[in-house]
């Protein structure tokens, strides 16, 4: 294997990786965000997992993370707006992306 075919196959995998590693720091981020939300519905315990994983979920609906605050924002009917969703989904991003560092 010549050193551009070693160079171009470290690129690859770098690139498998860190879409992985992103996918899951979204999906973590959406958990994140299923939890917000199910406290302020009043839901706790097995009930705010749940929701959490029915958020997880719905991000697999269509491109991008809009599908996620439509979702949330229909839920949680008033109690924050999709531009609170939107603020409070970054923050909660952050907060993945290092989670995920930590453990890594």
């Amino acid at each position: 294997m010549s050193t551009f075919d070693e160079r171009e196959s470290a690129f690859e995998n770098k690139f498998a990786h860190d879409a992985e590693v992103m996918f899951k720091a979204e999906a973590r981020c959406n958990k994140l965000l299923g939890i917000w939300a199910a406290e302020l519905m009043g839901k706790t315990g097995d009930d705010a997992a749940a929701y959490a994983r029915e958020v997880i979920k719905a991000d697999f609906e269509e491109a991008g993370h809009e599908d996620v605050v439509r979702k949330v924002a229909a839920d949680l009917d008033g109690k924050a707006s999709a531009d609170e969703i939107r603020e409070k989904r970054a923050a909660l991003l952050v907060i993945a992306k290092g989670q995920m560092l930590e453990e890594h």
